[in-house]
């Protein structure tokens, strides 16, 4: 695919079944991933669970990104909706692939209004409305640069009046990226549709490039308490950790923490604690570290077989001492650095029937966390939740749903293979999450 193609990009209004099977779905059974499909039988989303939902597809799919904080200020829950965010394709071509910074714009609520009484609107109103007017359509502008490798992960960060990007390249190497220009041009659609024809974006270099990984990775991430600083981990089990210096530079501690045996995964700073950070690895464990001491005697605590297999990813709540990890074994476990080094999780959620590919803790409510994999679907969990007693005995609800976590707020489906999901710290419960089959944009009645 070449860049032309993947300039091609659309932002559309998430569709549902057909209207025939909509009011079927109102008297239908609740469907659980997993569960096989009669021939005749079909999945058909329930709108009125989300107050939006939206999806974007780009030329090649792009299954890392980031959401780009921005200055329209915070807690923004008046539809239209607006969000910046950059991503990192994998395309089928090595020299293809690139850089996207998005402008995802315009985005209305997609929920059916109901009047006072609660009713819903009539067959004749749903005709009528079944066309989005022009000035209801989501918009999306894009501004690419070429990147040398497929993206395996791209986190963003603010420092010194820059907005930057590291890229994880399947080459080896990793990028940092100044994304100040591309942002200025997503807002401007007219010196966008110059600079692409340009081909500017193809002469974009990266602001500093780190080559001393052993191996390409894919963990990172930058510092939410010191600005500028970076970790990286590659799947040699290394770990360097960068300080940021003059003019666009980094200074990148050639030796590498010493700890993990096998490919280091994901990667978390604390938010509170300047120097302390978390890893998870193939090797089944998960790891704190304190990067004060040296490299050799950095890791203060461990927890050897945190899972029963590969440990993909962790989140490290913003507001208490708590780190979830999702695995291969498609198992969540909940960690108190309190009683860490006790190696027993506080709560454990066996819900997914793949691997875990990603994770994130709700940027404000510290008991509720996304989750999303390989079995094509993300669930929101609640923590505060517990069962009522009443509903074991409520004999309408069937065995299966008896059994579901009373954690889980939420499943949204419709994603093929999900790679990763996060929610919008200036949009309240917004959640974008990509994969396989491209970008959903989404808010939930449940949070």
């Amino acid at each position: 695919m070449d860049v032309e193609e993947q300039n091609q990009m659309d932002l559309d209004e998430e569709e549902s079944a057909d209207e025939e099977s909509s009011e079927e779905s109102e008297e239908g059974e609740v469907y659980l991933p997993g569960k096989p499909l009669e021939k005749d039988e079909e999945l058909v989303c329930n709108e009125d669970a989300y107050l939006m939902l939206h999806q974007a597809h780009t030329g090649a799919p792009c299954l890392s990104f980031d959401i780009i904080p921005d200055d329209l200020g915070d807690r923004r829950d008046q539809f239209p909706l607006t969000g910046f965010l950059v991503a990192g394709t994998q395309a089928a071509r090595t020299h293809v692939n690139n850089v996207i910074v998005m402008k995802m714009s315009n985005l209305h609520r997609t929920s059916k209004e109901r009047d006072p009484e609660g009713e819903a609107e009539s067959e004749e109103d749903e005709e009528e409305e079944e066309e989005i007017p022009a000035e209801k359509m989501p918009q999306m502008h894009c501004a690419l640069t070429k990147h040398q490798g497929c993206v395996n992960r791209i986190r963003a960060t603010r420092h010194s009046n820059s907005v930057l990007a590291a890229t994880w390249s399947e080459l080896g190497q990793v990028n940092v990226w100044k994304l100040n220009q591309q942002l200025t041009l997503v807002n401007d659609p007219g010196s966008l549709a110059s600079w692409e024809k340009s081909g500017e974006g193809n002469r974009v270099k990266p602001l500093f490039t780190f080559s001393g990984h052993q191996k390409e990775g894919f963990a990172m991430d930058w510092s939410p308490t010191v600005s500028g600083v970076l970790v990286t981990g590659d799947c040699r089990r290394d770990i360097h950790v960068w300080q940021p210096g003059e003019a666009g530079t980094w200074a990148v501690d050639q030796r590498p923490l010493i700890g993990h045996t096998d490919s280091v995964e994901d990667l978390q700073w604390s938010p509170n604690e300047r120097s302390v950070l978390a890893s998870c690895s193939v090797d089944k464990s998960i790891r704190i570290w304190d990067t004060r001491a040296s490299p050799a005697k950095a890791c203060m605590l461990t927890c050897d077989s945190a899972h029963d297999s590969d440990v993909n990813v962790i989140s490290w709540n913003r507001n208490e001492p708590l780190i979830v990890s999702g695995g291969d074994d498609g198992v969540l476990h909940v960690w108190d650095l309190r009683t860490f080094s006790s190696k027993t999780p506080i709560a454990t959620f066996k819900h997914h029937t793949n691997y875990i590919s990603t994770v994130e803790w709700h940027p404000t409510d510290s008991s509720v966390l996304a989750s999303g994999g390989a079995d094509d679907q993300i669930a929101l969990w609640d923590l505060s939740v517990e069962r009522d007693s009443a509903e074991n005995g409520d004999e309408e609800t069937s065995e299966e749903l008896k059994n579901l976590p009373p954690q889980l707020l939420f499943i949204h489906q419709g994603q093929k293979d999900i790679k990763e999901l996060h929610w919008h710290p200036q949009l309240p419960g917004v959640i974008l999450s990509t994969a396989n089959s491209g970008f959903n944009i989404f808010r939930t009645i449940s949070v």
